[in-house]
């Protein structure tokens, strides 16, 4: 299932085309909203963006791998990384049984 992928670039022509700002500020706009996301991953926040999902950061501790092929163990070091959980809402629209507007499909109202 090969998708298109979804550019800074893409983000800002659909503000430019939708909202009827111009692509400079578009682009601007595109760029703060993802800087203070960044900013408040950065910081160990939690982003949560309604009816769309959370960023969440997660702290893994120290721990021993193996290496596949020879079955070596080696130590993993501590480190943090970024979680995202989708929302209801998106996992319902993702599975078609939500309309792009929130509301409920008409299979599922049958």
């Amino acid at each position: 299932m090969a998708g298109k992928t979804v550019t800074r670039a893409d983000l800002c022509e659909a503000v430019y085309q939708k909202v009827g700002l111009s692509r400079t500020e578009s682009a601007e706009l595109v760029e703060l909203v993802l800087d203070e996301i960044s900013a408040c991953i950065v910081r160990g926040e939690s982003v949560k963006l309604s009816s769309f999902g959370s960023f969440v950061v997660r702290s893994k501790s120290e721990r021993v791998g193996r290496n596949p092929k020879t079955g070596e163990e080696v130590p993993i070091s501590p480190r943090r990384v970024m979680v995202f959980k989708p929302s209801n809402v998106l996992k319902a629209r993702i599975n078609g049984t939500l309309l792009p507007n929130g509301d409920a499909s008409e299979s599922e109202e049958a």
